[in-house]
């Protein structure tokens, strides 16, 4: 086995034009060559497919990979096949004579990877001729689809238990991208993994920008963005099929090429405007959420949301599709409070009354998100249970252009002065439309009826609109100091500490809503994973990579992806060898492409002179480590260095103790010197060494679930900063 581990680096170099690992794909690829069972949870772009592809490659045998769209497979087989690796698929898109053929070569050992969907698994004798294909490898992908509380369930998924009683001995993998603590459970049941290895990596894509606006004129201001990122190509999610047709239609009639993508299509349309997306004919796909999920077209470079996703889980995933190539892209949310009352509607017609309140829950926090005057990053990774450990992420519109604050002890006072006036007076609660109309003082046929026209609050709150008394409701729920029911309909109810803020006059100040903010731009802004690079050399090698990748019938991703080009355009490569050593290329692809693109760079430097970059990205194309730190944390660390305790810190700042333990991580990983005794006793620096030992030096939310939380993602990225580079 350490013959085959000895062949990893060589083997991902020779295919896949890569001289290391990203984030705990090595250990997970050591566990699958040591027959293990793995679960591995990793980013959209973190190279889930890497971790069975390349053990693959490096033994013999073959790897079966269940994949739940046919699209993704050739997608996948494609890719592989323009590397050199031999790979196949089998699914209902074949002719009866092709699919014999790869039959053929199947029961020849031609391959080493198989793709197939659940579906084919299932069907009379496949399995009983899958067990003579020397099969030493069972992958599966989207593995969150076997879960009924995975955000895109399939049934058929749940009959792949099948494979461990046909193939007992054989490892499984199981891959997603996105998975709460309660489906990853449930993934590792219903599949009947043994002992598996756990692998989660950190939710986080640094390469992402997140943003919220209001929602005013959706189509002018999509236009508007389209317009100001010509050369972009991306997704506009819409929540109904008649608005994502309309959508197209409107940006085809204003020049832009754009095709919509439902499941109400036929399904030969689908196809083509999904495939005239990926070979970029056309830049927009206007689209539901039957779009997206597989889709492996790493150049999207922006999500919009057009409505409000019904839960954080779905909006990850979506937004997770922006960006697969780790360069800056985007993710905008054109955000109404309507169109959550349009999901209250769906809710409340679901049959069962435990399915309406969880989706109720996953609304809110859907609208927390959206709402909130926060780090929306942290507020995302805070949903999948895992801490950001900085105070401003630097890459979303709250902490790019933080919202200017306003007192609003007043207002509150008013407010939940009406709750408490109206309980009682009535010896009921009211919800939140009843209680905005009485302080608006209108004149509804309720407040006739209940008498609240009586009440000392009626009308006191005039100089508000409606949408800013409920905004400022739904802030005091988030606060804690109002509490809805959940009930269908809920109500308004005080909490103690409510009635704690109204007897003690407490003062409350707030950041101004999303609904009054200013917008800002954020074009022109530099984002995390940029490469920089001669845009002028790039232009020109995305235009040849288009023709040949149309001469092969590609998608231009499988001949080069952007970062690739990227690298070309910053390196100017003017020999085979020296080719060979930007990222992404391999030998293959050398022999294939190599030449017309020295041809392409040796046409543009007849013209134009070298430029030269600083040295602010590594050369696997992720961010490296700048030199210095930023003030905040510089200040962390003067006041860590005078003495003060941690938790002093925490408190004079105004932070949480992670947040100042996450400075020092960073002042650590910038070169400063810390004392690691101070901050850890022996005993815990052993046993942290020994864990991660164990689950791998990347591998932090994962350590500390398996510690029940004894140890904080802070204390644990102190350790890793100050000691993984010596283990690693």
């Amino acid at each position: 086995m350490s013959d085959l581990k000895a062949q990893l680096l060589p083997t991902l170099k020779r295919y896949f034009g890569f001289s290391s690992f990203r984030p705990l794909q090595e250990a997970i690829i050591h566990d699958a060559l040591d027959g293990r069972d793995v679960f591995a949870l990793l980013p959209t772009g973190g190279g889930k497919s890497m971790c069975f592809q390349l053990p693959a490659l490096v033994r013999p045998g073959l790897t079966v990979v269940v994949s739940p769209l046919i699209a993704l497979m050739k997608d996948q087989v494609d890719a592989l096949t323009a590397i050199g690796a031999p790979a196949t698929f089998l699914n209902s898109s074949l002719e009866s004579g092709e699919g014999r053929s790869r039959l053929r070569g199947l029961y020849a050992g031609d391959y080493r990877l198989l793709y197939v969907a659940p579906e084919r698994l299932l069907l009379s004798g496949f399995l009983e001729e899958a067990q003579r294909w020397n099969v030493n490898q069972i992958a599966i992908d989207e593995a969150h689809c076997i879960s009924e509380w995975g955000h895109d369930f399939r049934p058929e998924y749940r009959k792949i238990a099948q494979l461990r009683a046909t193939f007992p001995d054989i490892p499984m993998m199981a891959l997603t991208a996105t998975a709460t603590g309660r489906v990853r459970d449930d993934i590792i049941r219903l599949l009947g993994l043994r002992e598996p290895r756990t692998y989660v990596a950190s939710f986080n894509r640094p390469n992402l920008c997140y943003r919220v606006v209001p929602k005013k004129t959706p189509y002018d201001q999509i236009l508007a963005y389209l317009r100001s990122h010509p050369e972009d190509s991306g997704i506009v999610y819409c929540m109904a099929r008649k608005t994502t047709e309309m959508v197209a239609d409107q940006l085809k009639a204003d020049g832009i090429a754009a095709r919509p993508y439902h499941a109400g299509l036929n399904p030969e349309d689908r196809s083509k405007n999904q495939e005239l997306f990926l070979r970029d004919e056309v830049r927009v796909i206007c689209a539901t959420i039957a779009f997206g999920m597989g889709i492996n077209k790493p150049n999207v470079r922006f999500v919009i949301h057009h409505d409000l996703p019904k839960n954080l889980e779905s909006y990850y995933q979506e937004t997770g599709r922006a960006g697969r190539d780790g360069l800056p892209s985007e993710c905008l949310l054109l955000f109404s409070g309507g169109d959550a009352s349009r999901q209250q509607i769906f809710i409340n017609e679901k049959p069962d009354p435990s399915e309406q309140a969880a989706a109720r829950a996953q609304l809110n926090q859907m609208m927390d998100y959206a709402e909130t005057p926060g780090c929306r990053r942290a507020s995302l990774l805070d949903y999948f249970g895992e801490e950001f450990p900085e105070a401003n992420c630097g890459s979303c519109d709250n902490c790019l252009n933080p919202r200017s604050r306003y007192d609003a002890t007043v207002s509150a006072q008013k407010m939940l002065s009406c709750v408490y006036r109206i309980h009682d007076k009535s010896g009921f609660a009211v919800g939140m439309n009843h209680l905005v109309d009485v302080l608006l003082g209108a004149n509804t046929e309720k407040i006739r009826r209940w008498g609240h026209q009586t009440l000392s609050t009626y009308g006191i709150g005039r100089d508000t609109s409606k949408s800013g008394w409920t905004e400022l409701g739904r802030e005091l729920i988030r606060r804690g100091l109002l509490e809805p029911t959940k009930d269908k309909f809920p109500v308004l109810q005080l909490t103690p500490l409510g009635r704690s803020f109204l007897q003690q006059r407490k003062k409350l100040e707030l950041a101004r809503p999303i609904v009054t903010a200013q917008e800002e731009s954020t074009s022109g802004t530099k984002r995390a994973g940029a490469i920089e690079c001669d845009e002028v050399l790039f232009e020109r090698l995305r235009a040849r990579r288009k023709r040949l990748a149309d001469e092969m019938g590609v998608p231009p991703y499988i001949v080069f992806a952007d970062t690739c080009l990227r690298w070309m355009a910053r390196q100017y490569p003017r020999t085979p060898d020296e080719l060979l050593r930007v990222p992404g290329v391999g030998e293959n692809k050398l022999r294939l492409y190599g030449s017309a693109v020295l041809e392409e760079i040796s046409i543009h430097l007849a013209g134009h002179p070298i430029r030269h970059f600083e040295e602010t990205i590594a050369p696997s194309g992720t961010m490296a480590k700048t030199s210095g730190i930023n003030e905040t944390t510089r200040d962390s660390l003067r006041r860590f260095r005078s003495g003060q305790p941690i938790d002093e810190i925490a408190r004079e700042r105004g932070f949480e103790v992670s947040t100042i333990e996450g400075h020092l991580a960073k002042a650590i990983e910038s070169g400063e010197m810390i004392d690691l005794d101070l901050l850890l006793t022996p005993a815990e620096q052993q046993e942290m060494g020994a864990l991660f030992a164990k689950y791998g030096w990347e591998n932090i939310s994962g350590i500390r679930d398996t510690t029940e939380g004894r140890y904080s993602y802070g204390r644990l990225r102190l350790f890793r900063a100050a000691r993984g580079k010596h283990a690693r």
